[in-house]
């Protein structure tokens, strides 16, 4: 059985699970979420806590049962508290500014990138003096905030030598020496 997917979800006051045509719909003060069921995996609700169960012990259909248990369950915390995530940027001139949900970023080009948000995302900006820019974004939906995140670092990502780039708040870069000099 499936350590992940044998474990208990509870359900927290305030969050509505539902579960129809295998299509499981979470709803909390921060929004509403569904998530489709396949391979057969069965949900339970019962004295507020939801198990799932699955028709067989194939490989694929054990990885779906720990599957939909992460993902119903990254739904439920998200509907209830929702998730953040901090970006800092880090390098001489590096700016960041929001107008609504379009960030605007200065990331030592020649040109500034604009990059449209999702609805679903807030975004918060937070430039003070002698410290790095910090862009914060929060959301119900893990998966789309990790992939703006991933999005927004691309853009420069963390390197070595200098440690410039855009960095989660905490991460620390590894450093590397440069050349050294008269190594004769």
């Amino acid at each position: 059985m499936s350590r992940i997917g044998k474990l208990p979800i509870t359900i927290p006051a305030g969050v509505t699970v539902t579960v129809k045509d295998d299509v499981v719909t979470v709803k909390g003060k921060n929004g509403e979420m569904s998530q489709k069921l396949t391979g057969g995996i069965q949900l339970g609700i019962e004295d507020g806590k939801i198990e799932f169960t699955r028709p067989n012990d194939e490989k694929q259909t054990k990885a779906l049962h720990g599957l939909y248990r992460s993902l119903i369950n990254n739904m439920i915390i998200g509907c209830s508290e929702g998730f953040k995530k901090e970006l800092q940027l880090v390098g001489v001139g590096y700016r960041a500014s929001n107008n609504g949900n379009v960030l605007e970023l200065a990331l030592g080009y020649s040109h500034a990138i604009y990059m449209v948000l999702p609805k679903e995302v807030k975004l918060t900006t937070k430039s003070e003096r002698n410290q790095n820019p910090l862009i914060t974004l929060e959301s119900c939906d893990k998966a789309l905030l990790g992939l703006i995140c991933t999005k927004i670092r691309s853009f420069r990502k963390p390197e070595p030598y200098k440690g410039k780039g855009v960095l989660y708040v905490g991460e620390v870069v590894r450093r590397k020496s440069g050349k050294s000099a008269g190594a004769k």
